[in-house]
């Protein structure tokens, strides 16, 4: 003797191998059955379950109950034993982490790298666009940012003010 979640799996194959949409088979199945679509569609896809761990149907639950036997007692040996797989388990992420570490290092110094690679060209030709644009100009070559260098201080002609061409650019346009 079948069960309804039997009845309702194959009726609902049989239904869709025909060519009609899952959803509409199951509304067929509930009028059927004169039930809510969602009770046909709960033993549906229980008994899918069922079938996909290879329980057989109809013996039992369908599901495990989730509950652990309980021990009485901790024995020291547990306890050790509880304490070296904790201490593994940190041991493994603590590694996980310094691989994840690694990739990201790897991944921003090639990063850095092409960047390097292509900057020198477009920074002349930004500097050669600045030459025709402004001939006065003065860009000099900056050094690029390298780690642990110190700000440069700055020189007696900055510390003046209205100096420089910078200075003189403005009183061309101020007059």
């Amino acid at each position: 003797m079948s069960t309804k979640k039997e009845r309702s799996y194959e009726r609902i194959n049989a239904l869709v191998g025909s060519g009609m949409q899952k959803a509409d088979a199951f509304r067929q199945l509930a009028e059927e059955y004169g039930q809510p679509v969602d009770s046909v569609r709960g033993a549906f896809y229980g008994h899918k379950r069922v079938l996909e761990r290879g329980d057989e149907p109809g013996q039992g639950r369908s599901r495990p109950s989730g509950r652990r036997s309980r021990k009485r007692e901790t024995t020291t040996e547990d306890a050790v034993a509880s304490a070296v797989a904790t201490l593994r388990g940190a041991i493994d992420s603590i590694e996980r982490e310094l691989e994840t570490a690694r990739e990201r290092a790897e991944e921003a110094r090639a990063e850095y790298e092409a960047m390097q690679a292509a900057s020198g060209g477009r920074i002349e030709e930004i500097r050669a666009k600045i030459a025709v644009l402004d001939p006065e100009a003065d860009d000099e070559p900056s050094e690029p940012a390298t780690a642990g260098s110190d700000a440069k201080a700055p020189t007696a002609a900055a510390g003046k003010s209205g100096t420089g061409k910078a200075a003189d650019r403005k009183e061309v346009k101020g007059s």
